[in-house]
């Protein structure tokens, strides 16, 4: 599932884990706080083969804290499952957890990682809104590796010849998609609509745009039941609808999305900051034809949900004070430039999105810098993965026009209070 990459090309899930389950927020009595000594790494995939070079720069100067990688399935969802059944399991088998940035309040709320001390990480150096990816019910429990955020691709050379600037609202948006892209044979619109993950952060963009939210205060308000949610889903209803958002969006992920754009079939797209390279390479259709801006909204630009993927610390680790910095060596600024240079990752540090010569080489850069800040997390939830799955199933009805967006809402209103009491 490259949606596990996508979202930090994705969220390469090299974790530290340090692991072990003793309970609900419990932690094991025997971890020696300062314990030193070799740690294990675990990752969904490293697909560009950037990760082993800089762990074994780190192996050379700390032999006597070795760091062994381990590599899990190229999902999201295999990948979560393997690590919650060690950390269930009280293995100690992993010690540095690179999570998807959803997990962290989960991980946290079980007792899976381990609370950090702000202090002892350059927190202000990164980008203001990923640190609080990290964090739940007001403590830091991991600290931010890579992000990422949404982008609007499209057809410069369409737009150009039309006399048109790329849309800032949704009603530039709609108009555009609407009557720009049958008149040059092509499809409107089109994100991530399959029911998974994405489908739940093109939904949350959308929310969020509209100057609303689903969950409040660490997951414990449901605030979905708002005109803001009905106005989110009614947009990508109308799309539907109306049919600048075709039907085949429905079953799109990342890759199938990215191929329609790079295929020279869509007008505009929404996806992450990898399509840009893969858009310019020479196999593609729109190579030097295309732009990136960032995602509209209602009256204006929108706000895009962070992406990415968060370092934590196993709360049964037997080498908790290595573990702490491995994660302080994997966020410094020198490891930062190679995740971007080397594995085309969205860094964390704020510093690198001004950097000429990286701008240079990855002129999208501004632009995902001022997504990014203006981004917001994913609902925060102990349990969010129950949470993305109502918000897909119903995003999914409303989609299928089998629901109204009041219906919807309504009804999303009542398992995501359903979901909190079970809680």
């Amino acid at each position: 599932m490259r949606w596990m990459r996508a979202a930090g090309r994705g969220l390469l899930v090299a974790a530290v884990l340090l692991t072990g389950y003793a309970g609900f927020g419990a932690r094991a009595e025997s971890v020696d706080p300062q314990g030193r000594g070799p740690m294990t790494l675990v990752t969904a995939g490293d697909l560009t083969d950037y990760l082993s070079p800089l762990l074994d720069d780190w192996n050379s100067a700390h032999p006597d804290e070795r760091v062994t990688l381990v590599e899990l399935p190229d999902s999201a969802d295999e990948t979560r499952a393997q690590m919650i059944s060690e950390l269930r399991s009280g293995s100690d088998r992993f010690d540095v957890l690179n999570i998807d940035v959803a997990w962290t309040s989960e991980f946290a709320a079980a007792g899976w990682i381990s609370p950090l001390h702000r202090d002892r990480f350059p927190l202000k150096s990164f980008l203001r809104p990923v640190v609080d990816t990290a964090t739940f019910d007001g403590r830091l429990y991991a600290v931010p590796y890579v992000t990422n955020a949404g982008l609007l691709y499209y057809r410069k050379d369409i737009l150009e010849r039309e006399g048109e600037k790329p849309p800032r609202t949704w009603a530039d948006l709609s108009r555009q998609a609407r009557t720009i892209a049958p008149e040059h044979g092509l499809d409107g619109y089109a994100g991530q609509f399959l029911p998974y993950e994405g489908l739940t952060v093109n939904v949350t963009e959308a929310v969020h745009s509209a100057d609303g939210s689903i969950l409040r205060d660490d997951g414990d308000r449901v605030t979905v039941d708002s005109a803001a949610a009905r106005k989110a889903l009614a947009f990508l209803a109308d799309g539907v609808r109306e049919g600048w958002i075709p039907r085949e969006a429905l079953q799109y992920k990342e890759e199938e999305s990215r191929q329609a754009f790079t295929g020279g079939r869509l007008l505009f797209l929404r996806n992450w900051p990898y399509v840009y390279t893969d858009a310019g390479a020479e196999n593609s259709k729109v190579a030097g034809r295309f732009g990136v801006v960032p995602m509209p909204g209602p009256e204006g630009p929108g706000t895009s949900v962070l992406g990415g993927s968060n370092l934590a610390v196993s709360s049964h680790s037997r080498h908790p004070a290595s573990a702490a910095d491995l994660i302080s060596y994997l966020t410094s600024e020198r490891v930062q430039r190679q995740v971007l240079t080397e594995g085309s990752l969205p860094p964390v540090r704020a510093a690198l999105y001004e950097d000429p010569e990286l701008i240079r080489v990855h002129p999208y850069l501004p632009t995902l810098r001022e997504s990014v800040l203006s981004a917001v997390p994913r609902p925060k939830s102990p349990r969010y993965d129950q949470v993305s799955l109502a918000v897909q199933a119903v995003a999914q009805d409303v989609m299928a026009l089998r629901q109204t967006p009041d219906q919807a809402v309504a009804r999303l209103a009542r398992e995501l209070a359903a979901i909190s009491r079970r809680g």
